[in-house]
């Protein structure tokens, strides 16, 4: 990257205010409304609004996920936010979309409108990693699929236009975050705008929004204009690139695929004079030095002047730098220049240290820039606190309820039910896994309650949340082990550039002591009323290993009979392009989870997750992969197929062949992409070896391979030599969030088939069978398998 000066005439036009220190969420005076009080639920109706003896709301917020009053969902968390603060707020669930009406239901909102797709990009919850329509959303009553539109931000943002003209909106949650730029968009297989070009939203909040959302609130309480709300950390907002307001900023450029300039090769001291003439094609006769009594020639180093005119890097303050990007319109062509821009954007999400970044969309007069601040400052624990312990109903809200009162059947919230008993403890990751989205959301610096507000918030579980059986289903959050860990000096975290900081090996910066997450473990589960407690979020076994007594807490007491982790792969390559631990390191847990559990006196067992077709992965990986999981005795029915969520670095690996992790140009290294159907299914029947559906293409494509040795009927063979009926339609467990597959009826003619009393079609006696004429077994015996060789 080059730097220029483009802004720095400081002409007398008022000059843009670099993002501040951030004040407490606590430090600000309450508004007005504060003498209200809490709501028992966030008003859905004007009803509610006038129980409350409300005549408006200051803020209304929108989202695509019913509302459940927990801080595990994030309208809860920002309206209780908002509402410690004094806001009247209101919450509109799952309006339907297909005219402005709903969006008036609480009445036009004195300062803005929030808007958000919910705890889901509204893409991903409607769609399966194979493009597959759900036919579930967790987050909606009963699961019902459909009560949001694809690409949620959007429709909202138009209709609360439509709606109530000159109200400003603000959008936010993981939609809004993670599109905040241009972005490679997996359904529409094509780089699309940023979100905030789309939706013409007034402004957009990016991570968790606690912070911004009340800076913003307060100043726009203040009657300070929307469009003058420019120096908040973790917002982003459009602007005119030749806007006066800019003098004083140094702009650096970005815009093109990093390539060396000319550079001046470094001169050999061991070379003579004649020898550094003779390789530049001149000729030192006339200055030729004598050889010395024995023959040799002394040593001549030679030195070049370093002047003004060479050019000397310059440093521009990081407060008033921003970096240019790659315009959209060079992104959507451009697959090298994304994986750059997608780099540039990865070395800029460290607080402490991040600029500015800008990316004009659009051409000549029209042409505007979206202009993101820094990431915003974590939160301190005294703040998680505070946030957390806000007057949470921990329920649906009553409109969901059944005639009986109680959220359950028809009624029942998928996602509330998951994290009904579970406390949430932490946010962030500093894993910085490539295919995962919480680093460009929260995070890599973990952000921790304290041991009090997580006993608070068990209690309250225990004397407030109907059904409770003294079981709490998890302590955890992105990462079950990283409680109150991170960088030992607060300076070396604050200059760092790393996108992880365990790998490829734990950084000796980190601090890795469980000590402080084993107390809190006692603590809890010594609580009177409290029977158990599990830990169901993913596990760092790669940190845990560093803990020895932590293995021993956690496998004594906290584990079901079963833990999941994810080793994700066992082959190098795929390893490097997602960051994660060699499968080595799964080992070595693996070795002390099985001693810890016998010394307990306990049969336990670990259920490693794997990712299939994801970025750096051969079809030969994806074999020895195979291989390994069927010698530890293993078969995946959930398989999880990688998923390009927009702004992750493994879907710039995916959208452009390149390696962001690397410098990338034009002639860096090329990332082997798995796509095509055929190729994801092959990499998917891999890790469901077992299912005689898969054995046809995995043979076809062993004999491809020169691995038919793989083929055969003995216990050391992947897949067998013979081929049974079969109805070419497994059904897995989580089938039910995907498009239901066709009945065979309508699959193949009825000619073929005789009816069932039962209603289920079979086949006429003497038809062959195989998967591929999707038709289900015959209802006779099966001949027996042939015997293999031993």
């Amino acid at each position: 990257m080059t730097a220029t000066i483009t802004r720095d005439d400081h002409h007398t036009a008022q000059t843009v205010k670099p993002p501040k220190a951030d004040k407490a969420l606590t430090a600000y005076r309450p508004y007005w409304a504060k003498r209200f009080g809490p709501a028992p639920f966030l008003p859905m109706s004007r009803a509610e609004m006038q129980q409350l003896g409300w005549d408006e709301c200051d803020i209304v917020i929108v989202s695509g996920d019913a509302y459940v009053d927990h801080p595990s969902f994030g309208m809860a968390v920002i309206g209780r936010t908002l509402e410690a603060q004094g806001f009247r707020v209101g919450i509109i669930a799952q309006p339907d979309w297909h005219s402005a009406e709903p969006f008036m239901a609480l009445g036009r909102p004195k300062l803005f409108f929030g808007v958000a797709a919910g705890n889901m990009d509204s893409m991903i919850n409607h769609y399966t990693a194979d493009r597959k329509i759900r036919r579930d959303d967790a987050y909606t009553p009963g699961g019902v699929a459909g009560k949001r539109p694809d690409r949620a931000t959007l429709v909202y943002t138009q209709r609360c236009r439509e709606a109530y003209k000159g109200v400003p909106v603000v959008i936010g949650g993981i939609e809004a975050s993670l599109r905040r730029i241009a972005h490679y968009d997996y359904w529409s297989d094509k780089v699309r705008r940023s979100i905030l070009v789309d939706s013409k939203a007034d402004l957009l909040l990016y991570g968790n929004a606690e912070r911004a959302i009340v800076e913003i609130a307060h100043r726009l309480a203040q009657r300070q204009p929307i469009d003058s709300i420019t120096d908040v950390r973790g917002t982003a907002f459009m602007r005119r690139s030749d806007d006066p307001s800019l003098a004083g900023w140094f702009e650096i450029d970005s815009t093109s695929v990093d390539a060396p300039g000319k550079v001046d090769e470094i001169v050999n001291p061991y070379m003579t004079t004649e020898q550094v003439a003779a390789a530049q094609g001149a000729d030192c006769a006339t200055q030729s030095v004598k050889p010395d009594a024995d023959g040799s020639q002394p040593i001549q180093i030679v030195r070049r002047t370093v002047t003004k005119t060479d050019g000397r890097a310059i440093t521009p303050p990081r407060e008033r730098s921003v970096i240019r990007l790659p315009a959209f319109e060079q992104l959507k062509g451009d697959p090298v220049l994304y994986a750059h821009a997608n780099r540039v954007l990865h070395l800029e999400t460290n607080p402490g240290n991040a600029r500015a970044l800008v990316q004009r969309h659009g051409e000549g007069a029209t042409a505007r820039d979206v202009w993101l601040n820094p990431p915003p400052i974590p939160l301190s624990t005294a703040e998680m606190d505070h946030v957390f312990d806000l007057p949470y109903a921990r329920s649906p809200h009553p409109t969901y309820a059944d005639e009986h009162g109680k959220h359950d059947g028809a009624t029942k919230i998928p996602a509330w039910e998951m994290i009904r008993f579970s406390v949430n403890i932490m946010r962030g990751c500093f894993g910085g896994c490539t295919f995962c989205s919480i680093t460009e959301h929260e995070g890599r610096i973990i952000q921790s309650r304290s041991e009090a507000s997580v006993l608070r918030e068990i209690e309250d579980i225990r004397d407030k949340v109907a059904g409770f059986t003294g079981v709490v289903s998890d302590l955890g959050g992105p990462t079950a082990n990283m409680w109150h860990i991170g960088c030992k000096s607060k300076e070396i975290e604050a200059a760092c550039r790393k996108p992880s900081c365990v790998y490829p090996g734990i950084c000796p910066n980190l601090n890795t002591d469980h000590g402080p997450l084993i107390q809190l473990y006692r603590k809890a589960r010594a609580l009177p009323g409290v029977k158990k407690i599990l830990i169901g979020s993913g596990l760092r076994y790669d940190l845990a290993i560093e803990s020895p007594e932590y293995i021993n807490e956690l496998v004594t007491h906290h584990v079901g009979g079963y833990l999941k982790i994810a080793p994700e792969h066992t082959e190098g390559g795929p390893l490097s392009k997602m960051m994660k631990p060699g499968i080595g390191t799964y080992d070595r847990f693996k070795k002390m989870f099985d001693e810890a559990s016998a010394a307990a006196g306990k049969k336990q067992y670990l259920i490693p997750y794997f990712i299939a077709a994801h970025p750096g992965t051969t079809d030969e990986d994806m074999m020895n992969l195979a291989v390994w999981v069927k010698r530890n005795g293993f078969r995946a029915d959930q398989v999880q197929t990688f998923y390009p969520s927009p702004m992750a670095t493994a879907t710039a690996m995916y959208h452009s062949g390149k390696n962001p992790l690397k410098k990338v140009t034009r002639d860096s290294e090329k990332v082997d992409i798995v796509k095509g159907e055929r190729r994801r299914r092959l990499h998917k029947a891999f890790l469901r070896y077992h299912d005689a559906n898969n054995w046809p293409l995995l043979r076809e494509a062993l004999k491809e391979m020169g691995r038919a040795d793989l083929i055969g009927n003995g216990k050391n063979h992947l897949i067998p030599s013979f081929q049974p009926t079969t109805d070419g339609g497994y059904v897995s467990e989580r089938r039910k969030n995907s498009t239901p597959p066709k009945k065979p009826s309508q699959r193949v003619a009825s000619t073929r088939t005789s009816p069932d009393p039962r209603g289920i079609v079979t086949p006429k006696d003497g038809l062959i069978l195989t998967q591929h004429t999707g038709l289900p077994p015959r209802a006779q015996s099966l001949p027996a398998k042939p015997r293999g060789r031993r």
